[in-house]
Parts: C-alpha cells; structure tokens; sequence
C-alpha cells in the first residue's frame, strides 16, 4: 500500500508539473504574440537592416574571391562602389528622376479620373476611390451672369481653423518625412554593424542557444545565412534586369516617365507576384495617356518581363537558392500583408525562408532517425 501511495504521489507532482509547465508555455506563447503584434514595425525594421547587412556581407564574400584583403577594407571598397552608384544616378539623373516623378504622378492622378468617370458611366459604384466627384465641373452649369465678387474679410473662427489645418498637414508631413528618413537610417546602420563583424552577432546568437542543442542551432543558423544571402545577390540581378528592361522597352514605346517606371518596376521586383503585378498596373495606367496602342504595347512589355523574370531569371539564378510553391508564397504575402501591412508584404519571402530553411532541417533530422531505427 505504501509504495501505491507513492506512485498516486508522483503520479499527481508529474501532473502538476505538466500543468505548470503548459499553463507558463502558453503565457509566454501569448506574452510573444503580444509583444510582436504591438510591435512589428520595429521587429521589421530590425528584420530589414539584418537583410541589408546580409546582402553586404554576400557582396563582401564575393569580392574576397577576386582580391585577398581582410573583411573590413573590403566592406569599406563594396559601401564606396554602392555609394558612388548612388551618387552618380542622384546626379546625374536626380533633375530627371525629379520631373519624371512630378509628371508620373500627375498623370496617374488624371487616368484616375478617366477610370473613374468611364466606370461611373457604366454604372459601376466608384466612391470607394476616393477621388471626388469627377464630373462635377463638367456637368455644373455655368451662369451666364455672376454675381459681383465680395471682398469681405474672413472671420476670426475661419482664420483660427485654416491656420490649425496648415499646421496639421505640416506636423503630419514633417514626421511623415523625419519618420521615413529615421527609419532608412536605421536600416542602413544596422546593415553596417552587422556586415562589419558578423562573426560576433553569429557567435552571440549561438550563445543564447542551450549547449545541448548549440550544434544543431549553429547548421540552422549558418543555412540560413548562406539561403539568405545566395537569394539576395539572386533578387539583386533580377531586379537590375526588370529595370533595365522597362526602362529601355518604354524609352522605345515612347512613354513618358520612362527612367522613374524602370526604377520603380525594379525595385517592386523585390516582392515576388505582388510586385509585379503593382508594377504593371502602375506601367499600363501610365501608358493611357500615350494612347491605347502605347498602353497595349505596355502591356505586352510587362507581360515579357514578367515571363522573362518569372521563367528564366528565377529558375536560372535562383535554383539554389529558394524553391517555395508559388501558392503557398502568395498566400503567405497576403497573410502577413494583411496582418502587417506593407512590411510583411515586402518582407515575407524572406521570413519564408527561414521558416523552410529549418523545417527541411528537422524533417531531415527525422528522416535520418527512422532510418537508423529500421
């Protein structure tokens, strides 16, 4: 009898162990989405500099196979190309890229309202856009006789709220602007520090790991850093290759804003399908005003750049790097979009990644350990 009430007593101290142990596993699991969801802008800003800093050091590697320099002089030569590259399209094209803008985004503004107005013609509710009501000056009659203009002045409660409002839209413009400049730094400082000694942040990492599963922790890590960075320098030409083919198929079709749509196809190539598909919307609308045989021709031009990154620079440049179901990648992107906004659009490919990168690892660690069993 003794030794049954043992047993119904290490019975109950197991169970209750169990249930400690559960019950603070699933705060801590709370506590952790808590905390990521409140502050995911930052988690993703962070995430952000670490893929900077991993495209650097890519980028450093590949310069140590062609000249034998210590790490530091040869991030200092990598940050001087990137930054005379930079230097030289901001001068040299900055006035360019400034009125191209300008144009750009006045005439997307008026294939808006041509949009807008052919759909309200047609019956189809558009006040979701936003716009205004586009026919209101075309259809207000004008009065043959108007009225004599008055000079009176506007009241003190007029000018107290306008005064309020320009205040409003400076402040929100200002921090607008403080906030985008503040978090490109950011970025770009933590791309710096982690390209500079990345051992160190690799040996730290490694340390808060338990020592049991330190080895496997350190082949996770270093899969995911060398998926991470073959990815990136892929992602990097494919993106130069978009821009450079826009750029050149538009300059030839004759539509205006040509150089900024490279640029801007270029750089939305770094979201796979969604970017692409932004980026053609943006090239077509663009290409209305030309005419609709400029905007058919665009559209024939997005649909070769798309073939030609989607089926012959990904699957050449990219083979070794990531090979991730095409659905299951877009429905990850609209997820974390959804959920996260433009970071988790932008970011999910990666974030991706990393989570294939350690389920092929414990699946192969389950597959060797079957095998040792049978």
């Amino acid at each position: 009898m003794a030794v049954l009430a043992k047993d119904r007593l290490a019975a109950r101290n197991d169970l209750a162990w169990a249930i400690s142990v559960g019950g603070i596993g699933a705060v801590a699991f709370a506590v952790l989405v808590l905390f990521t969801w409140y502050y995911s802008a930052t988690l993703f800003l962070i995430f952000a500099g670490i893929l900077l800093g991993v495209a650097l050091n890519a980028m450093t590697n590949m310069l140590g196979r062609v000249v034998e320099l210590a790490h530091s002089l040869r991030l200092i030569i990598v940050c001087l190309v990137l930054a005379g590259l930079l230097s030289g399209v901001v001068f040299l094209g900055g006035a360019t890229i400034a009125q191209q803008a300008v144009v750009l985004s006045d005439t997307i503004k008026s294939q808006l309202v041509v949009v807008k107005a052919f759909l309200e013609k047609n019956g189809i509710d558009t006040s979701y856009f936003e716009l205004g009501n586009v026919s209101a000056t075309a259809d207000s009659p004008t009065p043959a006789t108007s009225a004599a203009p008055t000079h009176n002045l506007p009241s003190a409660g007029a000018i107290a709220s306008g005064g309020g409002a320009i205040v409003s839209q400076t402040l929100k413009l200002l921090l607008g602007t403080v906030s985008a400049v503040g978090n490109f730094f950011i970025v770009l400082f933590l791309g710096l520090t982690f390209a500079a000694q990345p051992g160190v942040y690799r040996t730290g990492l490694l340390f808060m790991a338990p020592a049991r599963h330190r080895a496997r922790t350190t082949v996770i890590v270093d899969r995911i850093g060398d998926t991470l960075e073959r990815w990136l320098i892929a992602q990097i030409i494919t993106m130069f290759a978009v821009f450079l083919v826009t750029w050149i198929g538009l300059t030839i079709i004759g539509i205006q804003s040509s150089f900024i749509l490279g640029i801007q196809a270029g750089l939305l190539a770094f979201i796979p399908t969604v970017g692409a598909l932004i980026g053609g919307l943006i090239v077509v609308l663009a290409s209305l005003a030309s005419g609709w045989v400029a905007a058919a021709s665009a559209f024939a031009l997005f649909l070769g750049v798309h073939a030609l990154e989607s089926y012959i620079l990904t699957p050449i440049i990219q083979r070794h790097a990531l090979d991730i179901p095409p659905a299951t990648l877009f429905a990850f992107q609209i997820l974390l979009g959804v959920v996260f906004g433009i970071w988790g659009l932008a970011l999910a490919l990666p974030l991706m990644a990393i989570v294939k990168v350690m389920i092929n690892h414990f699946k192969a660690e389950e597959i060797a350990a079957d095998a040792v069993a049978a």
